[in-house]
């Protein structure tokens, strides 16, 4: 079943990267620019384990079918949404990172999609600032926590997402038009990472907070959602 329905999120314009005053923002968040985004179709959900199954049968077997796909490198989530676009008719892709920070703030210019404030009753994170344990320390079933303003779910928290970006250490000469940032090439490629995990402390699943692993690369904290572009 594509149990990860798609959101159409509408066009329009945002600051990409670090929120004025953000005592957390570092040099990967800079300089803010501003972002035409097209519209484009965003996945409700990050894809879950029994989506995940369909393409690849046995693959975290024993964990329940609700919660996200974790272990995915960023090449078997590009395997994915070629397979699962050739059965549905849809142009699957990764978000791009642009897209996907549009996506996450969802018309907010605070930290955090909810305001300059966190707690455990809003996202799937382990840590307070100070390092005491508020989060249930694993990932949890998809749309457990409030949607954002699009209705998306998970983008802050639960698992770190892939986009289809190339990672660059800062946004100097960055596209303004929601396309992928892919001029620059390593061995092996670095890919982006947005959105924080369940593991991880509060300030790095602020919307504007980015990371990268290196794209043969699996994690349990690790996992993706769907796009398509609109024509």
């Amino acid at each position: 079943m594509f149990d990860h329905d798609l959101i159409s999120i509408p066009a329009g314009d945002y600051w990409m990267g670090e929120t004025p005053d953000d005592k957390f923002a570092n040099d990967t968040e800079r300089p803010r620019h501003h972002v035409q985004i097209p519209a484009f179709r965003l996945g409700r959900f990050p894809v879950t384990v029994a989506a995940y199954q369909e393409f690849r049968p046995g693959h975290a077997a024993n964990l329940p079918g609700d919660i996200p796909a974790t272990g995915v490198t960023w090449q078997d989530a590009v395997a994915y949404c070629d397979w699962r676009g050739a059965i549905t008719g849809l142009d699957l892709r990764l978000p791009t990172e642009s897209e996907w920070e549009y996506a996450a703030r969802a018309g907010t210019a605070t930290l955090y999609s909810w305001g300059d404030e966190i707690a455990a009753s809003l996202a799937n994170y382990r840590y307070a600032e100070d390092t005491s344990r508020v989060g249930p320390g694993h990932p949890t079933p998809v749309g457990a926590y409030p949607a954002n303003p699009f209705g998306l779910y998970d983008l802050l928290g639960n698992v770190a997402e892939w986009t289809q970006d190339i990672w660059h250490p800062d946004y100097l000469q960055a596209p303004t038009d929601g396309s992928a940032w892919v001029a620059l090439d390593a061995t092996p490629r670095d890919r982006v990472l947005r959105g924080g995990a369940w593991d991880y402390l509060p300030r790095l699943l602020r919307s504007s907070w980015r990371d990268s692993y290196p794209e043969d690369c699996y994690r349990d904290n690790l996992g993706f959602r769907v796009a398509a572009s609109i024509d």
